[in-house]
């Protein structure tokens, strides 16, 4: 699913002027750099180097964030959805902690909760685009799961089913990026 790569970048996009704003330019440049770490394959150390800022500042949602996505991208499945949770608890008016858990349900494919996650990101910001698409998205992929069952269920109904969903298969494969390195280029 084509979700994490436009999320991620969005977001890293959005924490970046953030912390300029909140932190001041050497703060934003201990968090560029980190966050170059993540990029360039380095989460290990990324992630060391968080341990310690979240120690040292840990009401500091901009280390937080940046500690989930490493936890994400070093599949730590378990650290990385407890770290966007407890950021949607203790800063629920950000709506990036919200669409990073939408996007790690997603693939977990636990739809529904994809989906309350993404409205919980645009209720806390109306103008969230990102949470907006990857709303789309998940509806899309319940639709077609919704409609598989109903052709399961009503075989009879097929030609009349299929059609649609034939089309949303074509658009939840036109979501999903074509390879790992298409994916890692477009952050």
């Amino acid at each position: 699913m084509k979700l994490v790569s436009r999320f991620f970048s969005s977001f890293y996009r959005a924490a970046v002027v953030s912390t300029v704003l909140t932190m001041g330019v050497a703060h934003a440049d201990e968090y560029a750099a980190v966050e170059k770490l993540i990029q360039s394959g380095q989460t290990q150390l990324a992630l060391e180097q968080l341990d310690a800022k979240v120690k040292s500042a840990p009401r500091n949602p901009q280390w937080r964030f940046l500690q989930g996505v490493a936890q994400h991208n070093a599949g730590t499945t378990a650290d990385a959805p407890t770290t966007f949770t407890q950021l949607t608890q203790d800063f629920p008016a950000l709506p990036e902690p919200s669409n990073n858990l939408a996007v790690i349900y997603a693939q977990a494919n636990d739809l529904e909760k994809a989906s309350r996650s993404l409205q919980e990101a645009v209720r806390a910001n109306p103008q969230y685009a990102t949470a907006y698409e990857n709303l789309g998205d998940i509806y899309i992929r319940l639709a077609e799961k919704a409609l598989s069952q109903a052709a399961q269920l009503a075989p009879a109904q097929q030609t009349r089913l299929q059609p649609k969903i034939s089309s949303l298969r074509l658009l939840v494969t036109r979501a999903q990026p074509a390879t790992t390195s298409d994916t890692a280029a477009k952050k």
